[in-house]
């Protein structure tokens, strides 16, 4: 009997304090409440509609979605990191041309190996000048006439370095295509002068927004 009493209290016990503990809010049950996942989501899906106005929006969204969260859709942020991305690339192929420049001297078409040489060249170029582009952007500031200032070295820079990358290809055109060192410095080149457009046409967009 006293055993039975004890469990009845006991039981009494724990209802009360169920009884207690308030029910999960509305936001809590919502499966559609923001969460930090949506807002990854969100700024994915900025750097997805950005990238549609590039020439090369499938290379956009690939290159520059791990940055979204640091982007916070900012047009500003979105042409920085697009920058950076493209001086990384350019500074990847620079060194790649600049040692198979050192070993394509012998076994390989002369005119192959005039334009690898002045492809080097040219990347060379192209790499300072996006570094100058970046360096540029992180120090913005002042008037709007400053800004203003600044965005078009920002887009002189910028389009110098596509202009860069195109040269190098140019210097193929007279290489035979079944040239395998044409193709592959073709091939890597084109891939960064479609980053560099991208960033060129971010930077392009928040000029037009100062």
């Amino acid at each position: 009997m006293k055993t039975s009493c004890t469990l009845c209290i006991l039981f009494t016990t724990v209802l009360l304090h169920l009884s207690l503990i308030p029910a999960p809010s509305a936001a809590l049950l919502d499966p559609t409440t923001v969460s930090s996942v949506d807002i990854v989501l969100d700024d994915s899906d900025y750097i997805r509609s950005s990238c549609k106005t590039t020439l090369y929006p499938d290379t956009c969204y690939h290159s520059l979605n791990h940055y979204a969260t640091a982007v916070q859709q900012d047009p500003g942020r979105l042409a920085r990191v697009a920058i950076g991305v493209s001086l990384a690339k350019a500074k990847r192929m620079s060194a790649f041309v600049s040692n198979l420049s050192r070993e394509a001297d012998y076994g390989v078409q002369p005119r192959a190996v005039a334009a690898l040489h002045d492809c080097f060249s040219v990347f060379g170029d192209a790499v300072d000048q996006i570094r100058d582009s970046l360096s540029q952007m992180r120090t913005l500031g002042g008037s709007s006439e400053s800004l203003r200032f600044q965005m078009s070295n920002v887009q002189t820079w910028m389009s110098a370095a596509l202009s860069n990358e195109d040269t190098c290809t140019d210097g193929f055109e007279d290489v035979s295509d079944d040239e395998p060192l044409k193709l592959d410095v073709c091939n890597r080149a084109g891939k960064v002068k479609e980053v560099t457009s991208n960033a060129l046409a971010f930077i392009n967009s928040f000029a037009n927004k100062i």
